[in-house]
């Protein structure tokens, strides 16, 4: 009887590991997909910005998350609080 049942057991996780190996590559390949698009869209945004940017006469900021000065006269206190 334990025989039986663990080449039974046996048998039900042969077929069973496959197909889970198939559904988590199906699933890995889907998340590695709305990633890229997701990139993509990311990098046309930055474009999109950049592009309006110049357009408007604003001179692209150098380093990540700089704040343009303020055109009516306000400055920036420390830690980057608005002062108008």
């Amino acid at each position: 009887w334990k025989e039986t049942t663990r080449r039974d057991l046996t048998s039900v996780v042969q077929t069973l590991l496959p197909q889970m190996q198939e559904k988590f590559q199906t699933v890995s390949d889907q998340i590695i997909g709305r990633t890229d698009d997701t990139s993509s869209r990311i990098d046309d945004l930055e474009k999109n910005i950049a592009d309006l940017m110049t357009q408007g006469g604003v001179e692209e900021l150098e380093g990540e998350n700089k704040i343009p000065p303020h055109r009516s006269g306000g400055h920036l206190k420390e830690g980057g609080i608005f002062a108008g």
